[in-house]
């Protein structure tokens, strides 16, 4: 809570150092995109799979675009793009400010009158917070467009039914239901890496742990908050 504070503080009194924000929305969101998409990808192509041979003894394969498109907006596009960044990016966060914090640079930079979380938490954590969504969105197109290749090539499926099944499926509330979480997930991932990086006690194995400790902490979080999140998006539509 403490850091909570000091860096909303710091993120609207002071002005930002766009340099550093900019090199935090290409670490934490350009060089994610990679991970993300492919798992998106094959995300969407195996759940195509499982819905025809699941829905195939109904004869319902007319739906298999309404799940696939549903599982990727509303859970498995923010969950699994979550889980990929907080694995990626936190553990990287945890790292760096930790191993600033056992060679006491961190001491260094108060020294020389320089507010750490001004300087190192403020950019991370914004990007987190909006670089997220943005990863969330690309990861749902890449998924849907790997159960379309799926759905055509493997399983004979117009694919402008397909298409026409997922528009038909997905409404304003089930996509912005799943970003809305996102917008979370991505400050708990920010303020869970860099609290646990900020707090390293001692050398190399302190690093270590906090690093193993952001990843474990980060991700039953994401799975917590989800539910809770989904339940109150619920409520509210």
């Amino acid at each position: 809570m403490i850091l909570t504070g000091e860096w909303l503080s710091n993120l609207f009194l002071r002005k930002p150092e766009l340099r550093e924000w900019i090199k935090q929305f290409n670490h934490i969101g350009v060089q994610s995109l990679s991970i993300t998409n492919i798992t998106a990808l094959f995300t969407g192509m195996v759940l195509a799979l499982q819905a025809a041979y699941a829905l195939s003894a109904f004869n319902a394969d007319v739906f298999i675009g309404d799940l696939v498109s549903l599982s990727i907006v509303r859970e498995l596009g923010p969950v699994l793009t979550a889980l990929l960044v907080g694995g990626r990016v936190g553990a990287g966060i945890t790292a760096e400010l930790g191993t600033m914090k056992a060679t006491q640079q961190l001491d260094a930079m108060r020294a020389m009158a320089t507010n750490p979380v001004y300087k190192l938490v403020v950019p991370r954590l914004v990007a987190c917070v909006i670089c997220l969504p943005i990863l969330t969105i690309l990861a749902n197109f890449i998924g849907i467009i790997g159960g379309l290749f799926i759905a055509s090539f493997e399983l004979q499926i117009d694919g402008h039914f397909f298409m026409g099944r997922v528009l038909d499926a997905l409404s304003v509330n089930d996509v912005f239901s799943g970003l809305g979480k996102t917008f979370f997930f991505g400050y708990f991932i920010g303020i869970i890496a860099c609290n646990n990086g900020m707090r390293v006690e001692s050398g190399a194995e302190g690093v270590g742990i906090a690093t193993t400790s952001t990843v474990v902490s980060a991700s039953i979080v994401i799975l917590i908050s989800d539910f809770f999140l989904t339940k109150l998006f619920y409520m509210l539509t």
